[in-house]
């Protein structure tokens, strides 16, 4: 998932976060634009503690983790204080996917102090919620490390980030699912149920997918996952398998297909799971269920 591909995203992601605080303002605006026209917003009443501040005023500050983590979300971070601020400066200590410690510092910002504390929230938000996810991303990674399978992520992401966040678990060394249901097709109990059977629902499948769409269907039982191998399925999902099944199902699909195994993934389990010989794993906890990275910033007159 290149930078350049990633830009609308990032000035969509930061033009809602600031608009949260600050309030809207013309969509067609260029960062510059928007920059000035922000800038004079928090110079006049958007940001009511920001005017607490003497107009002009420069400032330094800098930004520090209280806990190790893999940064990501840097360019985030820079595009909410260049929107408020576009002559600001930002000296980055570290790089991204960066494993760091505790108490090491990120980086330093110079800038306008009123645009510096506005935008100060919306850009920690989006670095330490990033950072969270390519650090748990990371931990599945390491545990899994030496073994011939993928961690990948899901649709289960935080509504909005989408994009942010399965480029967070890339950083963290894990592989992105379709990104939605434009993308790929992903065939579960309901669609098979509608469509009659795993044999119809796969026919109408191959019959209507573009080409070069993944087809993924899901199963419950080794008696379904034969019934997708038989119907050509070449990637099948493994919900809620026990070990045991695992092993067998991939003795069953003897490369035939590639297999994935989700449901009740942990990072305790995840090895056991990893040792069945399925070629993937997904896990909807590396941007379901994160705990934001603690930082913060320290701000003082140069």
């Amino acid at each position: 998932m290149p930078h350049a591909n990633l830009a609308p995203h990032i000035h969509a992601n930061v033009r809602a976060a600031l608009d949260e605080d600050i309030g809207t303002l013309t969509p067609s605006l260029s960062q510059r634009e928007r920059g000035t026209e922000y800038r004079d917003a928090v110079t006049s009443n958007a940001d009511l503690t920001a005017q607490l501040i003497a107009e002009h005023t420069r400032a330094h500050a800098t930004v520090i983790t209280r806990e190790a983590a893999v940064i990501c979300g840097t360019l985030w971070f820079e595009d909410c204080f260049l929107t408020l601020d576009p002559d600001c400066k930002i000296v980055w200590k570290v790089q991204e996917g960066q494993v760091v410690e505790a108490n090491q510092t990120l980086c330093e910002i110079h800038g306008d102090a009123r645009a510096m504390l506005s935008a100060e929230r919306p850009a920690l938000n989006f670095l330490q919620t990033l950072s969270a996810v390519a650090t748990k991303t990371r931990r599945y990674a390491i545990a899994t490390q030496g073994l011939n399978v993928k961690i990948m992520d899901t649709r289960k992401t935080l509504p909005g980030l989408r994009m942010a966040q399965k480029y967070a678990v890339k950083v963290g060394g894990g592989h992105n699912q379709r990104v939605g249901l434009f993308d790929g097709v992903l065939i579960k109990e309901n669609h098979i149920a509608a469509a009659g059977g795993i044999s119809e629902v796969m026919e109408h499948a191959f019959q209507t997918t573009p080409p070069g769409v993944p087809i993924q269907i899901e199963v419950e039982t080794l008696a379904e996952l034969d019934q997708a191998l038989n119907a050509g399925a070449q990637l099948i999902l493994l919900d809620n398998f026990s070990l045991a099944d695992m092993r067998l199902a991939v003795t069953h699909a003897v490369k035939r297909a590639e297999l994935e195994a989700s449901g009740g993934i942990t990072l305790e389990n995840v090895r056991l799971v990893a040792e069945t010989g399925v070629d993937r794993i997904s896990i909807g906890a590396l941007t379901k269920d994160i705990e934001a990275i603690d930082l913060s910033m320290r701000i003082d007159l140069p």
